[in-house]
């Protein structure tokens, strides 16, 4: 029987430097690119910073959990780590792929496993126009600002800005506004996977606007594009009794 080959890696938080050197101690590593497995030691944000450095090795990732929220992570424990990775499941992620034009002309294309989201710069509100597939939505939305999230990313920003929790797995995005104040009825919507999200600033100048994928900041864009990504993908691995399916289905029942 072939022997699961485990590269590690781990945050430079005090706890997780301390977890890194215990499962070190016990099991065998490889380097990355011999790894059958990528553990991560961490929190959320540690991880989605290993899903965007790793993704072009294509390795599953297994995470635990030395964070704050750690709601893609499995709980740490360093006894029966192979026999937990194993018998773990998998669950594909499809980045979104943002498409960030500044004010310069240039474009800025960067990856987000949760959301792509833009927000004003300054104390006045973003005006932005949204347009699905080419065809305009909303002449002017008058808000802090807006978002665009995965299925997986749902239950983080998303959430926090009264947006829809989505099942994982049913190929939609949710594209919710921030804080909007015209229409002051909308509410976002929910979109099929294969949308193409056009959204473009108004006033750029005298209402800047930001464009994040994840945590990579593009300042001052004038037009950002978003869709999902059909060609890359990577998948995480999670304990069957925790699998991020029944994670996110409870957060609709949490209160």
């Amino acid at each position: 029987m072939t022997q699961l080959r485990i590269a590690f890696v781990a945050s430079r938080a005090e706890e997780a430097q301390s977890a890194l050197a215990q499962v070190r101690a016990q099991y065998a590593e490889v380097p990355l690119e011999e790894a059958d497995v990528i553990v991560a030691l961490g929190g959320d944000g540690f991880m989605l910073r290993t899903l965007h450095r790793h993704l072009a090795l294509g390795k599953p990732v297994y995470g635990m959990k030395l964070g704050t929220v750690g709601f893609l992570m499995n709980q740490f424990h360093v006894d029966g780590l192979v026999e937990r990775i194993e018998r773990a499941q998998s669950t594909a992620l499809k980045p979104l792929v943002m498409e960030a034009v500044g004010e310069s002309g240039g474009t800025a294309v960067s990856l987000a496993f949760n959301e792509v989201s833009l927000l004003r710069q300054t104390k006045q509100a973003a005006h932005i126009r949204v347009s699905l597939n080419g065809i305009v939505k909303i002449d002017e939305l008058m808000c802090d600002g807006v978002l665009v999230s995965t299925t997986a990313g749902s239950t983080a920003y998303n959430l926090s800005a009264h947006g829809p929790i989505l099942p994982l797995g049913a190929d939609v995005l949710a594209l919710t506004p921030i804080s909007p104040f015209r229409p002051r009825r909308w509410r976002g919507a929910i979109l099929r996977a294969d949308t193409r999200v056009k959204l473009e600033v108004l006033d750029p100048y005298k209402r800047p606007v930001s464009a994040t994928a994840d945590s990579n900041e593009v300042r001052d864009v004038v037009e950002v594009i978003v869709y999902e990504s059909r060609d890359r993908t990577v998948d995480l691995l999670f304990d069957p009794e925790h699998s991020l399916e029944d994670r996110i289905l409870n957060e609709q029942f949490a209160y």
